[in-house]
């Protein structure tokens, strides 16, 4: 909660109204002990650390899969927090004391503070989400589910054991949030154009020279809540096959592609060699994904700044054939196009093409209208998606979003560009055939090439 309430001052210190801000009395709690655990554990793996933000969301999640965590509703009432939080103490103060040598957790410390400090100031903001979802879409509104991460730190299809606590691919939309799997009809998956990676794990297209360098340089990699410098490599199209099969990713959003710009030639990563096999998808055994090799394509470079193209007409034909090769080689076509940090920068090729609204993709590039404005709303919850996750917990962004806008008849999810790679994924969600909803996700992948290019939905 501590992270949560520090978010809020410091958007209410810069005039954005929170009062809108809601979260879910089922989202868990990440309290000291948890914290404290994660580092000890990370240091006791020593060489084999996973690269944890060791902000205590792996061993708040740890609890929940044991049914002893913590939730924000628990803090409604002082005795039933009281409670179980005696509960819970009776294992992790031996475990700190007398196995990591630590000091026990101090139970009326951690309750007193929770209940008295964290509480009041999170009240206000604590509803019942799945209520708040189905409402709006029932009523035709458009919503905005957000997730951390990226599709190769999903706890159960990424790289395990390098991942994050939480599912953000696709599928965890229902979970997190409370919808069924029938309100998601539109995927769009959100990818850089070259790829990156915090922590440790596997990363078979990383760089050391130079052009990692300027990937980090010019796209200011480093981690959101670690300030690590971020791992980076040429863009890898085996782990976006893999994504957008993962995902049902139906349409692209490739963002940075300005990075690029004062390359001389552009490589990709079309498939890995391993063990004597070539493999156009993620090799499902760990030791065949350490033991891959990268196989690359080079493609030449267009050498000028594009920050100030307004349409993708206005794009270099190196660029425009960049993106055709990668449509080509994953099998889904690549809508939004990011020339540039701004909330501008993106080129909307269907909308350029059809004479749509650019509005209806503005939120993926970050153009979404100010927060105080008509009808809109946001749900916190942690890493991953909905309601079920850490609240306070920010590992790759803030916190989970929930965003309904009452003054569009469409709702949309999404995720924000994980920590561990290129891609988040936007999911889209209806119940009627002018609702949609999207869900950025994670990293992204689909058909091998010359497949056949699958069109989204109309």
């Amino acid at each position: 909660p501590a992270v949560l309430i520090a978010e809020v001052d410091m958007l209410e210190n810069k005039g954005i109204d929170c009062s809108r801000l809601r979260v879910s009395g089922n989202a868990h709690l990440i309290l000291p002990y948890h914290q404290e655990l994660d580092v000890v554990f990370e240091r006791h793996l020593g060489k084999n650390k996973l690269g944890t933000t060791k902000r205590g969301i792996g061993p708040a999640y740890a609890d929940k899969a044991f049914r002893i965590g913590l939730r924000v509703q628990d803090m409604m009432d002082p005795k039933i927090f009281r409670e179980k939080l005696e509960v819970v103490l009776h294992e992790k103060g031996p475990l700190l004391a007398k196995v990591y040598n630590r000091l026990a957790p101090d139970m009326d410390v951690i309750a007193d503070k929770y209940v008295t400090e964290y509480f009041p100031r999170i009240e206000p903001y604590i509803c019942d989400a799945v209520e708040l979802v189905h409402d709006a879409l029932d009523a035709g509104q458009q919503v905005l589910f957000e997730g951390a991460q990226a599709t190769f730190l999903d706890l159960d299809q990424g790289t395990y054991p390098f991942v994050t606590s939480s599912n953000p691919t696709a599928g965890g939309a229902c979970t997190g949030a409370g919808v069924g799997p029938r309100d998601l009809q539109r995927v769009v998956g959100i990818a850089k154009a070259y790829t990156t990676r915090v922590g440790s794990g596997p990363f078979p297209a990383e760089l050391f020279d130079e052009v990692a360098d300027h990937f980090v340089d010019v796209g200011h990699e480093y981690g959101t809540n670690t300030g690590r410098r971020r791992r980076t490599g040429w863009l890898d199209l085996v782990m976006l096959r893999q994504a957008v099969r993962l995902n049902s990713i139906t349409e692209l959003a490739l963002t940075k592609l300005d990075v690029l710009d004062q390359l001389d030639a552009v490589k990709v990563c079309v498939a890995y060699e391993a063990d004597g096999r070539r493999h156009e998808y993620m090799p499902y055994h760990q030791s065949a994904i350490h033991r891959a090799t990268p196989v690359y394509e080079e493609l030449p470079g267009w050498g000028a700044d594009i920050s100030g193209v307004t349409s993708p007409a206005g794009l270099p034909a190196a660029a425009a054939d960049y993106i055709a090769f990668l449509e080509e080689q994953v099998g889904v076509p690549i809508r939004l196009e990011g020339v540039g940090p701004g909330r501008a920068q993106f080129l909307d090729r269907a909308a350029s093409a059809v004479g749509q609204p650019k509005g209806l993709f503005q939120s993926i590039g970050g153009a979404t209208p100010s927060a105080g404005s008509s009808g809109d709303i946001r749900l916190g919850a942690g890493s991953g998606f909905g309601a079920g996750a850490p609240a306070g917990s920010s590992s790759g962004s803030t916190s989970a979003l929930l965003g309904v806008r009452s003054s569009q008849s469409s709702s949309t999810g999404s995720t924000t560009t994980g920590a561990s790679g290129t891609t988040a994924v936007v999911v889209a969600v209806s119940r009627s055939s002018k609702a949609l909803t999207r869900l950025r996700i994670s990293r992204l992948g689909s058909a091998g090439r010359g497949e056949k290019l699958r069109t989204p939905p109309s």
